[in-house]
């Protein structure tokens, strides 16, 4: 499918001309011209703007369906807890061995921030 032709096909169904898609988008009519032969291929935005134009969803811009196409059954995805390091297993045990002493850097002058940064890089290399 030419996607300039498809635009061209609905602009005439609903019976608009290129001039009343200019007015609709802003876009100049020698460039709606020019997608609908095919001499440029419109960006995403572009097409939005298309599709707004002739009061389709975007999607109808590439499938020729009655209804929207079905979605294919996805896995589920992690959430950004499940993908964290250090927020379950042997990493979480490891973190909240050092959860006690992280609230009071200031009060041991022999741990500090760079002590801490020290103890998780050897950590995550051994």
């Amino acid at each position: 499918m030419i996607i300039g032709d498809r635009l061209r096909d609905m602009r005439e169904q609903k019976k608009l001309s290129q001039g009343d898609i200019e007015k609709r988008t802003g876009l100049l009519r020698c460039y709606i011209s020019r997608v609908e032969n095919g001499h440029t291929v419109p960006a995403i935005e572009t097409l939005e703007k298309l599709a707004r134009a002739l009061e389709v969803p975007l999607y109808l811009l590439f499938y020729d369906g009655e209804e929207p196409p079905k979605l294919p059954n996805l896995p589920k995805r992690k959430s950004s807890e499940e993908i964290a390091w250090g927020s379950s297993g042997k990493d979480g045990r490891f973190l909240n061995k050092l959860r006690p002493g992280w609230g009071d850097f200031d009060s041991r002058p022999y741990w500090n921030r760079y002590a801490a940064a020290a103890v998780l890089v050897l950590y995550l290399t051994h």
